[in-house]
């Protein structure tokens, strides 16, 4: 085949995790020659100016991609795999998951407590935007106080640093271990399973080809891994069947254990209006409609 075209957002964290992807394929698959097509979508644009009264739902990462990828422009589109819709436009199709980074939240503090929150102080003050962030935060930390926070990670440090009342920031781990941001004299706090539960496919790529394209499809098996693309299966059917997006309070987290395939899935949302969490647990055998099947039965068992 020609040079294997592979589109990208502009930013930073972006690029990285796609030239990561590059760098796989072209392992895997000697004398591939490899092309990146750097595409600015409307996420990138209204992240530059945004407040936090802009919309930034699922889509806007994203749909500029998908446009390049329908028209040609591009044979596979990298996306961070949480920023997809649940559900794909017709013509596109996923055509491959590499291995999950670390898909834990991280609270960078300031201070160096234990590695728990019961050492922040009374009423610290939080930087996050993100509901599910505040949300899970809050229910073991009633005291603890939000402020909103945009921007790439470089900047969202540089603000954490600025701002003296602030005590900590949260992000994202798989950012963190991508870009490998200057985080000197800051401490991060590794948040578990818990604690909060991440975005559905937080820490995943998605590796999108147009439908049909069996040569692009085939070629990108090399860097496939079954088993991420099994968890981040039943992460995603847990929010289309809950139907929820970006402006839901919503986290899970899909699990194998090694030896038994056996797949957990942990889930939580917080409905409009009701103060309490929903949360529950399934587990079922791994087969061929298990991850979407657990989604399924979760929603159902919380809703």
């Amino acid at each position: 085949m020609k040079a294997l075209r592979i589109g990208t957002r502009g930013s930073a964290l972006a690029l990285a995790q796609t030239r990561q992807v590059m760098a796989r394929i072209a392992a895997a698959v000697p004398g591939l020659a490899i092309e990146e097509v750097v595409i600015k979508t409307t996420g990138d644009r209204l992240a530059e100016v945004a407040t936090s009264d802009l919309p930034m739902g699922k889509g806007v990462f994203t749909a500029e991609l998908e446009n390049a990828l329908l028209g040609g422009e591009i044979d596979v589109a990298v996306h961070s795999l949480k920023d997809l819709p649940t559900t794909f436009a017709p013509g596109l199709a996923l055509g491959a998951v590499p291995v999950r980074a670390d898909e834990r939240d991280v609270l960078l503090m300031k201070e160096a407590p234990s590695a728990s929150l019961d050492d922040l102080p009374e009423g610290a003050l939080i930087a996050t935007g993100s509901l599910r962030r505040q949300k899970q935060l809050a229910r073991r930390r009633p005291d603890l106080r939000f402020t909103d926070i945009r921007g790439n990670i470089d900047t969202r440090i540089r603000k954490l640093r600025d701002h003296d009342e602030w005590s900590g920031l949260v992000l994202a781990a798989a950012g963190l271990e991508r870009l490998r941001p200057d985080t000197e004299g800051l401490h991060p706090i590794f948040l578990d399973h818990e604690t909060m539960l991440p975005a559905p496919g937080q820490g995943a790529l998605a590796l999108q080809i147009r439908s049909g394209d069996a040569e692009t499809g085939d070629l990108l098996q090399a860097v496939h891994d079954t088993d991420t693309a099994a968890c981040v299966r039943a992460e995603r059917a847990f929010l289309h069947a809950v139907g929820g997006g970006c402006e839901w309070p919503l986290g899970a987290a899909a699990t194998l254990k090694p030896d038994s395939k056996l797949l957990s899935l942990h889930g939580i949302y917080w409905q409009e209006e009701e103060p309490d969490a929903r949360a529950g647990t399934v587990q079922l055998n791994l087969n061929a409609h298990a991850a979407e099947d657990a989604g399924a039965r979760l929603a159902r068992l919380i809703c």
